[in-house]
């Protein structure tokens, strides 16, 4: 067995992924939307809203999301969080789970254009 904690002080992090695990999924949190236009190149994310709401630009459609939704966004998606609730809280899951040089090439940023913005 192993507990993981978030840390309250800071608005985004991760419990586990390959880098500490032998999970081939991470899982992370956070308080806060944050606002980088990107996408995956293979990656998907699993967001699950525990707390709040969110305003997130999928392409080009903004969605809302509250508390219990759920939104998986696919590979080669261009996303980005538009604003959130003071008591936003959200899960993410990264699959498959990428560290170091591989999580970093996974990782393009796009231009809000592209988002419709």
């Amino acid at each position: 067995m192993r507990i993981e904690k978030a840390d309250p002080d800071i608005a985004k992090g991760w419990y586990v992924g390959p880098w500490n695990s032998d999970l081939s999924i991470s899982l992370g949190f956070a308080n806060e939307g944050v606002d980088e236009p990107h996408l995956h190149r293979q990656m998907t994310e699993i967001y699950f809203m525990a707390r709040g709401s969110v305003q997130m630009r999928v392409e080009q459609e903004t969605v809302t999301l509250v508390q219990d939704d759920v939104i998986i966004i696919a590979p080669g998606e261009a996303h980005t969080f538009l604003a959130s609730s003071p008591d936003h809280f959200h899960f993410v899951i990264q699959t498959p789970g990428l560290q170091g040089d591989a999580a970093k090439a996974d990782k393009v940023l796009v231009s809000r254009s592209r988002l419709g913005l």
